[in-house]
């Protein structure tokens, strides 16, 4: 139990030293004078395309910027909808080739199509303040690449309690002060939901073509950047941005099962991250359940230390005492995960993912 009460409490220790020091986004006006494309791939989107065009139309600060949309071969009024906004460039997306994974081909065309020196991706279900391109730009100093993480929306039981474990995940693990100044790419933690490019490193590394199998993109993204010399990392930007990664419990499930396999780098890595997982999240409460006041304190700095996290990135800890629960479902979710790499059934949005 000590050893779990020391694991825990440098957790606690990481979270407490990246709140203090992430680079935070605000949502005050910038004037960016350089050429802006903004880059949004859709498919199945139709629900998603008026709010989110209609954020991006009405961003502030940008002198000169583009917006274009891509159509990935959806089957539902995405292309009809995305024609009704004139100020929009709207492309037809090409069927997706071998070893591509569908979201990679639709950004590389994107980018084929763009012509601004800064690339800034888009995800559909992404919601902008009128400030929110123009600040991360600003923010950037020095930077190649800005990931702005955004505030996650979450609705239902199963959400609620899981969702704020994506944050906490990174702020209880990746010291970003060292990993982001030494630009160590092991540690790079990015969110492909908002993603800031400048248009020379994103060709100079590759870009998607260089991941184009890799379910975890913008992770690879960011780390090929490093791997090429440039700089650039996350920011805590939930005053600019928001995001409803999914609307229900099984979309949720089919998400997380399309990537967690990787998310460890390895069958040896995962295994690790289980022991470790199972070891601080569902442990404490079980032992302190016995009367172990170490094992309480365990579980109380674990608690602490999700209460911090999600105030941090603009959550509520209103479910931060179920972390167990949390923990549960996210190790049921990476035994489902390699269940489908296993058995070759990935899929994602009514593609399959076979070369993950």
């Amino acid at each position: 139990m000590e050893f779990i009460f020391a694991l825990s409490t440098i957790s606690l220790l990481l979270i407490v030293l990246n709140s203090l020091t992430i680079k935070v986004i605000k949502n005050k006006p910038q004037i960016i004078n350089e050429t802006i494309s903004v880059l949004i791939p859709m498919r199945n989107e139709q629900n998603n395309v008026k709010e989110c065009l209609e954020s991006i139309l009405n961003q502030k600060g940008l002198n000169n910027f583009e917006i274009i949309a891509l159509d990935d071969e959806s089957s539902d009024k995405t292309f009809e909808v995305l024609q009704t906004f004139n100020n929009v460039k709207v492309i037809m997306g090409k069927s997706t080739p071998n070893n591509w994974i569908g979201k990679l081909w639709a950004c590389h065309q994107l980018v084929e199509q763009s012509s601004g020196e800064y690339l800034v991706f888009i995800d559909a279900d992404v919601r902008l303040s009128e400030n929110a391109i123009s600040s991360a730009i600003a923010s950037m100093k020095g930077w190649d690449f800005i990931s702005p993480y955004p505030k996650q929306l979450v609705s239902g039981f199963v959400q609620r309690v899981f969702q704020p474990l994506l944050q906490w995940s990174w702020l209880a693990s990746v010291p970003l002060i060292l990993s982001q100044k030494f630009s160590i790419k092991s540690m790079a933690v990015a969110n492909g939901q908002f993603f800031i490019v400048k248009r020379s490193a994103y060709l100079t590394s590759g870009g998607h073509q260089a991941i184009k199998s890799e379910v975890l993109d913008d992770l690879m993204l960011a780390r090929n950047l490093l791997e090429h010399g440039f700089k650039g990392g996350v920011a805590e930007a939930s005053q600019i941005v928001q995001c409803k990664m999914y609307d229900t419990t099984r979309e949720l499930f089919l998400g997380y099962q399309k990537s967690l396999y990787k998310a460890f780098g390895s069958i040896f890595g995962t295994v690790l991250a289980i022991i470790i997982l199972f070891a601080t999240g569902i442990i404490p409460i079980i032992v302190a359940l016995t009367g172990s006041k170490l094992a309480l304190l365990t579980f109380i700095i674990v608690y602490i230390g999700r209460c911090i996290s999600s105030i941090r990135t603009g959550g509520i800890p209103n479910t931060a005492l179920l972390h167990p629960i949390a923990i549960a479902l996210l190790l049921f979710l990476i035994a489902y995960s390699w269940y489908g790499r296993l058995t070759n059934t990935l899929s994602w949005r009514g593609r399959g993912i076979v070369n993950g």
